[in-house]
């Protein structure tokens, strides 16, 4: 085979559109690449090997590049009501939004991954995945999300409304309430994923937090579901 015949076989297999683009796949120089369509001759098998393990090479290099991608990390919740007003969102938008939470919404509106939601102390409370919509919808929705008797702290009832009690005076027995995720979170984290990787990382989170998750139930791994 000569060199000209295997670039032009890797650039249609690849689906490549340039010189530049198919360089970057294979991991060679354009200069090379230039050099292999100027020779004649017919490539060796040892030659044809190396073309082929470069090119192996960039693609596991280039998968652990793109694999997992942090969006943003530990961001501080700014919960609003949404443009309609009938749940909360996570962070405000709209024109008189801030320039940074604009950006951000953009990013999470334009990828899948994972997400975790965190405790005021920094301590993570849940772990989910966005594999068939955007980071933006589902964290919203599970923002919102009535998770049942998982989300309970003890609090006190107070009256509202009525003429202030001292304790003394009017004594309340705290006791377990439940309460929605939007009440507990105040940080989040989120990460974009390769689609065939996200139900792998989300186990691998709920593993990690096991102890402290409010999530209903145990993840597997890709794998273990077959």
């Amino acid at each position: 085979m000569k060199a000209t015949e295997l670039i032009e076989v890797l650039a249609r297999k690849l689906g490549t559109t340039s010189q530049i683009e198919l360089a970057e796949v294979l991991g060679v120089s354009v200069q090379t690449l230039i050099s292999w369509r100027s020779r004649q001759e017919n490539l060796s098998t040892s030659q044809v090997a190396n073309a082929l393990v470069k090119a192996r090479d960039r693609a596991v290099e280039n998968a652990h590049y793109h694999m997992i991608k942090p969006i943003a990390e530990f961001f501080t919740i700014k919960w609003t009501r949404s443009r309609q007003g009938a749940k909360w969102e996570i962070i405000p938008s709209g024109k008189d939004c801030d320039q940074v939470y604009d950006g951000l919404r953009d990013q999470l509106e334009n990828v899948c991954g994972v997400y975790i939601f965190y405790d005021s102390r920094g301590q993570a409370l849940y772990v989910g995945k966005a594999k068939d919509q955007s980071l933006w919808k589902e964290m919203n929705l599970a923002y919102n999300r009535d998770r049942g008797e998982l989300q309970t702290i003890k609090r006190v009832s107070h009256r509202y409304n009525k003429d202030f009690l001292p304790a003394y005076e009017s004594p309340l027995q705290p006791t377990l309430t439940h309460v929605q995720l939007h009440e507990m979170s105040y940080y989040f984290s989120a990460y974009a994923v390769t689609r065939d990787m996200i139900e792998d990382v989300e186990a691998l989170l709920i593993r990690g937090f096991a102890n402290d998750l409010l999530n209903k139930k145990m993840e597997k791994f890709a794998h273990a579901k077959n």
